[in-house]
């Protein structure tokens, strides 16, 4: 006897005239029972037989041909720019996954990898499918110029907005920029530096709006000396030492995990102990990096997780109560070993 081939030993799927067969009745007396059409004019025993048929043979309905009988169907479209490259894009489609699964939907993703051709390919096959609506959502947060195909559908931004619409779920900045200066200020430091970006982004402004908001709240007096600007790596951090131990801070708010490690390097260097001799605190709880410090590093968390569950909610439900044109989801302090309590 000789082993059937893959396509052999494959059961092909039960088909409509199969499942008309069993049960006795017409093709299209199944497909209107398959596809839920409850107004139909159908006898109670041909249905019954009907639904025996389907649970005896294994049918499962063609999900496109039953979006077309409906309008639309139980999937939400998921469109990003970055799943495979980024260690946070996945969270966002965990989040979302969770959400739309707890709602009895589907996600159904597309990575572009920022190929606007492969974008619009990609929308295209979603609308197709008659999708309950889409997220569009970017690895960093951003302002962005929506593709032309979400205006066919019900659409939510994560992480990222656009000037006039459609509705955005995005962190908040600024509360972020806030948690990480309060860490440092609630353990007694008065002379906090602060370490931004040179990239102009939502996070660069709304980071440091955060931090003198602290300093304010606080009554603590700005100080330009202690407010830099670097490459947003582990470069940019550690180029930044000479000029932290210059300023006197005890403290220091960097705009990512990346510049924090960098600043660790630096002042281990220079025989400077975390938090012993500085404190530091970094943006994005990289678990790669913040938790892996030592000391492990005091952190703000980008809610990634939480992007993704609130944008299927918006889209779901509508626009939440009191929200204009998007959403800001809190940015969590994380605390670890790298802040030290000090005393006037």
């Amino acid at each position: 006897m000789t082993a059937m081939s893959g396509s052999e030993g494959r059961r092909r799927p039960v088909t409509l005239k199969e499942v008309a067969a069993r049960a006795g009745v017409s093709v299209s007396t199944v497909s209107l029972v398959a596809n839920g059409k409850k107004n139909a004019r159908i006898g109670d025993a041909a249905r019954a037989r009907v639904l025996a048929a389907i649970d005896e043979l294994g049918y499962r309905p063609n999900a496109l041909a039953k979006n077309l009988v409906h309008g639309e169907s139980r999937f939400i479209g998921l469109v990003t720019d970055g799943i495979a490259s980024t260690p946070f894009a996945g969270q966002v489609v965990h989040g979302a996954q969770d959400e739309a699964w707890s709602r009895g939907y589907m996600l159904l993703i597309a990575n572009s990898e920022g190929n606007p051709e492969a974008e619009e390919r990609a929308i295209a096959m979603l609308l197709e499918h008659k999708v309950h609506g889409i997220l569009y959502s970017t690895w960093y947060h951003r302002e962005v110029v929506p593709p032309a195909g979400l205006s066919e559908t019900d659409t939510v931004l994560v992480n990222c907005f656009a000037d006039g619409g459609p509705f955005a779920v995005v962190p908040d900045e600024v509360g972020g920029g806030l948690a990480a200066a309060r860490m440092l200020i609630a353990a007694g430091h008065r002379r906090i530096a602060f370490i931004n970006t040179t990239t102009e982004s939502p996070a660069k402004q709304g980071r440091l709006a955060g931090y003198r908001h602290a300093l304010a709240e606080a009554g603590i007096p700005e100080d330009p000396a202690l407010i830099m600007e670097a490459e947003s790596a582990q470069e940019g951090g550690y180029a930044c030492v000479e000029r932290v131990v210059a300023s006197g801070a005890t403290g220091v708010c960097c705009h990512n995990d990346r510049v924090a490690q960098g600043l660790y390097d630096g002042l281990k260097e220079r025989g400077l102990r975390i938090p012993d001799d500085v404190s530091v605190v970094g943006f994005d709880n990289q678990e790669i990096i913040a938790a892996h410090l030592r000391p492990g590093l005091s952190t703000v968390a980008l809610p990634h997780y939480e992007l993704g569950v609130a944008g299927v909610r918006a889209l779901l439900d509508g626009v939440p109560a009191g929200a204009a044109d998007r959403l800001t989801i809190e940015c969590p302090p994380v605390e670890r070993g790298s802040v030290l309590t000090v005393t006037a």
